[in-house]
Parts: C-alpha cells; structure tokens; sequence
C-alpha cells in the first residue's frame, strides 16, 4: 500500500497558488455600469483573475397602433450594442493602470439582463454589477438587475455606485 501523496510531494506551482479566478460584469452604457466595469477592471489586475463582460439586449415591445396590433418588425441591436460594449471596454481599461495586461473577454446576448448575467455567472468568483441602469426605475437606489443578481447569483455579488453626487 503506498501513501497518499501530500502537498509537499506536489511539483511547486501545482497547488501553492490558487488558479486565477474569473469576474462577470455587467455593462449597459450606464454611469453606474461604467464605475462598475472599471472596479471589476482594479480588482482583476489586483487578483489575475480573467473578466467577462457582458452586454444585453431585448426586443423592444411593438410600437403598434391604438388597437394594440401592427405589422412585425425585425430588430437586432447585436451590431450597436457590439459598439457600445468595445467603447465601455476601452475606455475601462485605458482608466485602470495595468488593465492591458488582463484577457477581458466580451459577449453580447440577447436576452433579458439580469437571466443573462445569472447565466454567466455559473462557476464566477464574482459578479459585478452597477446599482442602477438605463431602465424605466433609474431613479432607485438599487435598479431591478442588480436586485435580482443580488438575490440570486451563484457567487458573491458586488454592486457598484455610479459616479460621486449619484446613487
């Protein structure tokens, strides 16, 4: 019978330091989505860790006549929200000193924000998210998106304020 191999039998490397972890974000071109990419940006140059970002879109609902009813019409935002993301990631990663360094993977979907997000964030270390978007509550401290990730995520959640002098 041989013994089980312990820590000190391992090559160095192989278990001293704990693989990177990887961080979920959320960004939908809001001030608070903006503070919370550049946060998630700090805390991965601080840990290594790899950072998905994430943007969602929805079907707007049809803009029919009085009835209520109106001819179909085919919208995909994936090209515009492709744009917005890039541009978020850019200027994210040009306000974070060491940030080039990072693999930042980026993805649109289409879907609704915070299921997407929830999807994403199976086997995450951390979910970022900004307190509060573009939605129809923007007003609130905490937006709807947050909330729900904040309920429900399968990791640990932080939510970001926007900018000083916003909630």
């Amino acid at each position: 019978m041989t013994p089980a191999a312990s820590a000190r039998d391992q090559p160095p490397g192989d278990s001293d330091q704990p693989a990177p972890g990887r961080l979920v974000v959320g960004v939908d071109g809001s001030p608070c989505a903006e503070q919370a990419l550049v946060w998630a940006l700090r805390q991965a140059v601080l840990t290594g860790a790899s950072v998905d970002v994430l943007t969602c879109w929805q079907r707007p609902m049809s803009m029919a006549g009085a009835a209520g009813f109106g001819p179909y019409v085919e919208v995909d935002l994936t090209d515009e929200m492709t744009e917005i993301l890039a541009k978020a990631i850019a200027d994210g990663v040009a306000d974070v000193a060491g940030a080039g360094t990072l693999t930042v993977r980026s993805r649109v979907v289409e879907a609704y924000p915070a299921n997407a997000l929830l999807d994403a964030a199976v086997g995450a270390d951390l979910l970022v998210v900004g307190s509060r978007g573009h939605g129809e509550l923007s007003g609130l401290l905490l937006g709807s998106t947050g909330l729900h990730c904040a309920t429900h995520a399968p990791c640990p959640v932080v939510v970001v304020r926007g900018p000083a002098g916003r909630p």
